[in-house]
Protein backbone atom coordinates (compact mmCIF):
# COMPACT_ATOMS: atom_id res chain seq x y z
CA UNK A 1 0.00 0.00 0.00
CA UNK A 2 2.70 2.54 0.66
CA UNK A 3 6.55 2.25 0.16
CA UNK A 4 9.53 4.06 1.32
CA UNK A 5 12.35 4.29 -1.09
CA UNK A 6 15.61 5.37 0.10
CA UNK A 7 18.71 6.64 -1.39
CA UNK A 8 22.30 8.72 -1.26
CA UNK A 9 23.79 6.54 0.78
CA UNK A 10 27.50 6.00 0.18
CA UNK A 11 30.62 6.17 0.97
CA UNK A 12 32.91 8.97 2.46
CA UNK A 13 35.28 10.43 4.07
CA UNK A 14 35.64 11.66 7.58
CA UNK A 15 34.56 14.93 7.76
CA UNK A 16 32.16 14.95 4.98
CA UNK A 17 28.76 14.78 3.89
CA UNK A 18 26.13 12.90 2.49
CA UNK A 19 22.23 13.78 1.91
CA UNK A 20 20.00 11.11 2.85
CA UNK A 21 16.57 10.65 0.70
CA UNK A 22 13.32 8.72 1.34
CA UNK A 23 10.21 9.13 -1.09
CA UNK A 24 7.06 7.88 0.20
CA UNK A 25 4.19 6.36 -2.82
CA UNK A 26 1.29 4.47 -2.50
CA UNK A 27 -2.02 4.99 -0.76
CA UNK A 28 -1.30 7.97 1.15
CA UNK A 29 -3.60 10.51 2.53
CA UNK A 30 -1.49 12.36 4.86
CA UNK A 31 2.01 12.13 6.69
CA UNK A 32 2.26 12.48 10.05
CA UNK A 33 5.73 12.52 11.16
CA UNK A 34 8.59 11.21 9.21
CA UNK A 35 12.04 9.90 10.69
CA UNK A 36 15.55 8.47 10.30
CA UNK A 37 16.84 5.80 12.15
CA UNK A 38 19.90 3.84 12.04
CA UNK A 39 21.13 0.02 12.91
CA UNK A 40 24.64 -1.27 13.13
CA UNK A 41 24.57 -5.38 13.29
CA UNK A 42 23.67 -6.48 16.21
CA UNK A 43 21.96 -3.42 17.96
CA UNK A 44 19.13 -2.21 18.18
CA UNK A 45 17.72 0.83 15.91
CA UNK A 46 18.57 3.80 16.88
CA UNK A 47 16.55 7.25 16.47
CA UNK A 48 18.34 10.12 14.58
CA UNK A 49 15.88 12.65 14.03
CA UNK A 50 12.20 13.31 13.38
CA UNK A 51 10.00 15.77 12.00
CA UNK A 52 6.54 16.37 12.55
CA UNK A 53 4.55 17.58 9.75
CA UNK A 54 4.04 21.09 10.94
CA UNK A 55 7.83 20.97 10.87
CA UNK A 56 8.83 20.49 14.06
CA UNK A 57 12.31 18.63 14.85
CA UNK A 58 14.41 16.45 17.15
CA UNK A 59 17.47 14.95 17.22
CA UNK A 60 19.86 12.38 18.93
CA UNK A 61 22.40 13.73 20.69
CA UNK A 62 24.92 12.12 19.14
CA UNK A 63 23.92 14.36 15.64
CA UNK A 64 22.78 17.12 17.34
CA UNK A 65 24.58 20.02 15.27
CA UNK A 66 26.45 17.97 12.32
CA UNK A 67 22.69 16.75 11.05
CA UNK A 68 19.46 18.29 9.90
CA UNK A 69 16.01 16.70 8.83
CA UNK A 70 14.05 18.45 6.52
CA UNK A 71 10.71 17.32 4.52
CA UNK A 72 8.84 18.40 1.60
CA UNK A 73 5.31 17.50 2.37
CA UNK A 74 4.33 18.04 -1.54
CA UNK A 75 6.78 15.55 -2.67
CA UNK A 76 6.11 13.28 0.23
CA UNK A 77 9.67 13.14 0.69
CA UNK A 78 12.14 13.10 3.57
CA UNK A 79 15.92 14.54 4.10
CA UNK A 80 18.63 14.28 6.22
CA UNK A 81 21.57 16.26 5.52
CA UNK A 82 24.81 15.06 7.57
CA UNK A 83 28.01 17.00 7.53
CA UNK A 84 30.67 16.37 9.41
CA UNK A 85 30.09 12.71 9.45
CA UNK A 86 32.52 10.51 11.55
CA UNK A 87 33.24 7.13 11.28
CA UNK A 88 31.01 5.90 13.99
CA UNK A 89 27.94 7.28 11.73
CA UNK A 90 28.68 4.36 9.93
CA UNK A 91 26.06 2.01 9.66
CA UNK A 92 22.35 1.35 7.75
CA UNK A 93 20.26 3.95 8.02
CA UNK A 94 16.66 3.54 7.44
CA UNK A 95 13.06 6.14 6.82
CA UNK A 96 10.40 5.88 8.69
CA UNK A 97 6.76 6.96 8.62
CA UNK A 98 3.23 7.62 9.96
CA UNK A 99 1.19 7.35 7.22
CA UNK A 100 -2.60 7.80 6.94
CA UNK A 101 -4.05 5.82 4.41
CA UNK A 102 -6.40 7.09 1.52
CA UNK A 103 -9.48 4.89 2.82
CA UNK A 104 -8.67 6.38 6.67
CA UNK A 105 -8.36 3.23 8.30
CA UNK A 106 -6.22 4.41 10.28
CA UNK A 107 -2.29 5.19 11.27
CA UNK A 108 0.28 2.62 9.99
CA UNK A 109 3.89 2.46 10.54
CA UNK A 110 6.17 2.12 7.30
CA UNK A 111 9.50 1.30 7.22
CA UNK A 112 12.01 1.46 3.91
CA UNK A 113 14.19 -0.99 3.12
CA UNK A 114 18.09 0.92 4.42
CA UNK A 115 20.83 2.74 2.78
CA UNK A 116 24.12 2.25 3.88
CA UNK A 117 26.49 4.92 5.09
CA UNK A 118 30.19 4.12 5.86
CA UNK A 119 32.27 6.76 7.04
CA UNK A 120 36.13 6.00 6.60
CA UNK A 121 38.91 7.65 8.74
Amino acid sequence: QVQLVESGGGLVQAGGSLRLSCAASGSIFSINSMAWYRQAPGTQRELVATITSGGSTNYASSVKGRFTISRDNAKNTVYLQMNNLKPEDTTVYYCQAIVVLLNKSGKYNYWGQGTQVTVSS
